[in-house]
């Protein structure tokens, strides 16, 4: 989907938010083409990304503060400050959060967090100037979709459009923004925290044009030591062709990583940072927007989109053809199709589900029961397509009927489809 803005596009700013359980970062860059993507720094003239993810309310007032502060008030005043962290896993949980006798709703906290954290960029531009914030997890199940819907809307930012995308989507379209050399054979992200590394390979399927991108994922359990992460660099490296590797997160910091790192260097560049999830997620909206020509020749399908191509046989102007309804690629969370055709001399609609990944097409009926279309009749309806589910297509159908010649049955008709099975 492209957005237009009104004019004056170019003062106002793409936010990319990559929103962690115990920390996050925000990046931004300009509205236009070419932009270059900046990181906010939670400590002034230094370059450090991190913010934790926490809030602090100060003991008898309604005062909150967030972030570093947060958690240095707490650390330096105890008992004059009530820390609140893990926001993100207390808004999934939904269970009220009791302090000093009062019950709080955990999204608000979560919102309050949010938008603290986003007056960070007050020195870029005024809130009225972000104009999307692309939020990237970790995780993006169907819970989190309707958490970060409730946090979006507490905000009241009205002047902004909200996105979100999983973490090996905002790798993906990092890496499209990077060299070409950099990607040109197999790339592999490693993720550390909370006792494993998570690790992300970004693979290809040359064979199909657009060519399929996809990411493979698989966590390591880390006690910690060169030794261990040496042991889960081999598996997950051994025996490819890899062009780049990329350590994200606190837990590489420091100069533990010596024979590891010595493995990994071996025909490879190696890059290391905590905000490569948050660029990216800017890098997802200058491609929304503007494109890329690298973007332009691939697909990503990763585990939060669909991946197959739904839409019906129709005959125009007297000879049949295909009439796409979703496409392939898109956030199965931000599906949704509908359109309006007329059925004649039947009472079954058909549809077309083509898989990009493996397996053959295949079409499926959808029976209209109580519909009776005579010789000769037609009716007119309107169907909507959406999924419920990553793997679950909704399919919702109308007759309209057809003018004064046939009143609608004014039935209503529902199916779910299993999308790949």
């Amino acid at each position: 989907m492209l957005l237009k803005f009104g004019g004056g596009n170019a003062d106002r700013i793409l936010v990319g938010y990559d929103l962690g359980d115990t920390s996050c970062q925000i990046s931004y860059c300009r509205y236009q083409e070419g932009s270059s993507v900046e990181t906010v720094s939670s400590v002034a003239g230094a370059e450090y990304f991190v913010i934790p993810a926490a809030l602090c309310k100060k003991a008898g007032a309604n005062q909150w503060l967030f972030g570093r502060e947060a958690v240095r008030f707490a650390q330096e005043n105890p008992g004059e400050g009530i820390l609140v962290d893990r926001l993100l896993h207390m808004a999934l949980d939904g269970e009220l959060v009791q302090l000093e006798g009062q019950s709080y709703q955990p999204i608000s906290l979560l919102t309050l967090f949010v938008k603290r954290s986003l007056g960070m960029l007050g020195t870029v531009a005024p809130p009225e100037k972000v104009a999307v914030v692309m939020f990237t997890c970790r995780e993006l199940d169907a819970r989190t979709v309707e958490v970060l819907d409730q946090v979006t809307a507490g905000l009241q930012m009205k002047n902004t459009e909200f996105f979100y995308q999983r973490h090996s989507e905002s790798f993906y379209s990092y890496m499209l923004y990077q060299p070409r050399e950099l990607w040109t054979h197999q790339s592999v992200l490693f993720e550390g925290g909370g006792g494993e590394i998570r690790c992300m390979r970004m693979e290809y399927n040359k064979r199909t044009t657009p060519i399929v991108t996809y990411i493979r994922e698989k966590s390591f359990p880390f006690p910690g030591g060169d030794q261990a992460f040496l042991e889960i660099a081999q598996r997950a490296c051994e025996n490819r062709i890899l062009s780049s590797v990329y350590l994200v997160g606190e837990t590489f910091g420091g100069d533990w990583m010596k024979e590891s790192l010595r493995y990994l260097c071996r025909g490879r560049r190696v890059f290391q940072g905590s905000n490569l999830f948050s660029r990216g997620a800017c890098c997802s909206l200058l491609e929304k927007y503007f494109g890329s020509e690298a973007g332009r020749g691939y697909v990503f399908l990763g585990g939060d989109k669909l991946k197959a191509n739904i839409g019906m046989r129709v005959i125009r102007r007297g000879d049949e053809s295909y009439f796409a309804l979703l496409d392939a690629g898109n956030n199965w969370y931000e599906a949704k199709g509908s359109c309006e055709f007329y059925l004649q001399e039947d009472n079954v609609v058909e549809l077309a589900i083509t898989p990009l990944i493996g397996g053959t097409p295949r079409y499926v009926e959808i029976p209209l029961e109580g519909l009776a279309l005579g010789e000769g009749e037609m009716t007119r309806l309107r169907m909507g397509l959406y999924l419920s589910q990553e793997e679950r297509l909704c399919v919702e159908i109308v007759d309209l009927g057809f003018g004064q010649f046939r009143s609608p049955v004014r039935e209503h008709w529902k199916k779910e489809i299993e999308i790949y099975g």
